[in-house]
């Protein structure tokens, strides 16, 4: 099955409904049905998710880059549920658009700590 998923699903772009770039797809996480059958659950996207799928001393680099970008650690990789999957083709398309998407860790850290603090910064432009 992970090659299956590795053609169709892992590194793919990840677009919103209104064809805005999310992410890509870096892991995939799974759950079982009452039956026991296994199915996508979430997409995983982000640096924490590459770092964990690669392994090795790169990926726990890159572990460790995003661990400093979140208060509460173990950095966790943004999490999309598979049902907000309208469908694949060239890339994962969404049905809802980037704003009612989870933030990413270092997403919300960059914003906390870096773009509120621009003047001005919470006011929508043109």
């Amino acid at each position: 099955m992970r090659l299956q998923l590795n053609g169709r699903l892992l590194d793919r772009q990840i677009v919103d409904r209104d064809g805005r770039l999310v992410g890509k797809v870096d892991d995939v996480e799974f759950a079982s049905d009452t039956d026991g059958v296994p199915y996508v659950h979430a997409l995983l996207t982000g640096q924490v998710a590459l770092g964990q799928r690669i392994g090795g001393r790169v990926g726990r680099l890159l572990v460790a880059v995003a661990e400093q970008f979140v208060e509460d650690l173990p950095a966790a990789p943004m999490r999309i549920p598979y049902g907000l999957v309208e469908r694949v083709d060239s890339a994962v398309r969404l049905r809802v658009p980037l704003d009612e998407l989870p933030r990413s860790p270092v997403e919300a850290w960059l914003r906390r700590h870096l773009i509120d603090r621009i003047p001005g910064a919470g006011r929508a432009s043109g």
